[in-house]
């Protein structure tokens, strides 16, 4: 039987264009996931990268939520290392003050930035040490007590907004089961671990005033297509895209025939294992992907990351991916 599908939302910026297009783009894919019955779509924190504009998750989900109505929306997720606790309780309290019932939190430990920029933040190299008791503080002032006697977070105290812990490594799990946390695992770009992993989240799990029994979700790729050899070719473009990205550091003189040299070479061979867990087809063939790696990931929910060089190939990879779901709920 099917289970929830929910979507990451990266907020590519194409080449040539401007954030504002991309952060439009993010609000008709949005849209687009809340017709066909998607539970949520969540936004990643990624800093200095000129090909995405989730720099700033809470002030993209409100606008978002502001042009939604019922579907969840959240981070996936909130770089901690990168911010203080009180600050995230405010602005995620502020949201589901907003709009309520419908913001999620998800947390991850990693800076999501390089030295250069984590210098700009003004965090030390060691803030990532401290994250289990950040995720612990920031739990208590979304909650009615307070960590600091005097100190609230208004909005956001006693507001519950639930926390993900979001790993692609043993750690994550381990934290995930010993807070009794929901775990969402970044398969989509790190699939090495995935079912050790989860394996060991469940096993370790304890329950929480949260959540009684483990919940996992589990990101994967799609593309959705008119056949598979249109999916193949917005795979390869995809590929150049990450290779600008990660060799030419985003470098807009750099010529897609670069880009295949490398690639060819292997210069960045982290890339095609960033896509081992890759949904590509027309419907049928995106439903029989999902279905085996809902039982490979022992997964309670499936996050789908749908990345193509335009808005209407994201939506009808989107749309296409829907109908998994949608003839689940139509035979039951």
């Amino acid at each position: 039987m099917p289970i929830p599908l929910s979507i990451l939302d990266l907020a590519p910026i194409a080449p040539g264009a401007t954030a504002s297009e991309s952060i439009q783009a993010s609000v008709s894919l949005a849209q687009h996931a809340e017709k066909h019955g998607y539970k949520r779509v969540w936004y990643a924190e990624h800093h200095n990268m000129p090909t995405i504009a989730s720099s700033a998750p809470a002030v993209l989900i409100a606008h978002v939520a502001a042009n939604t109505s019922t579907i969840r929306l959240g981070a996936g997720g909130v770089m901690l290392p990168n911010h203080v606790p009180l600050l995230v309780a405010e602005q995620f309290g502020t949201l589901e003050a907003m709009y309520p019932d419908r913001i999620d939190l998800g947390l991850g430990r990693a800076a999501g930035s390089d030295p250069q920029t984590m210098r700009a933040l003004r965090r030390p190299h060691t803030s990532a040490d401290t994250f289990p008791e950040d995720v612990r503080e920031l739990q208590a002032f979304l909650s009615e007590s307070s960590p600091i006697p005097g100190v609230r977070a208004i909005p956001g105290n006693g507001s519950h907004v639930p926390l993900y812990i979001l790993g692609s490594s043993m750690y994550g799990a381990h934290l995930a089961a010993a807070l009794g946390l929901p775990y969402a695992f970044a398969s989509h770009f790190s699939p090495q671990l995935l079912p050790q992993a989860v394996a060991t989240y469940r096993d370790e799990f304890q329950p929480s005033a949260q959540l009684d029994r483990p919940y996992v979700i589990a990101g994967i790729n799609v593309i959705g297509a008119e056949d598979a050899a249109a999916a193949e070719v917005i795979i390869q473009e995809n590929r150049r895209t990450l290779a600008r990205g990660v060799a030419a550091k985003g470098n807009p003189s750099i010529t897609n025939a670069d880009l295949d040299r490398l690639l060819e070479r292997g210069a960045i061979a982290q890339l095609d294992n960033m896509f081992s867990y890759t949904a590509a087809g027309n419907a049928s063939d995106i439903a029989a992907y999902l279905t085996r790696f809902q039982d490979l990931a022992n997964a309670d929910e499936l996050i789908t990351v749908h990345q193509a060089p335009t808005l209407e190939q994201r939506l009808l990879s989107v749309a296409l991916t829907s109908e998994w779901a949608e003839h689940a709920r139509a035979s039951a």
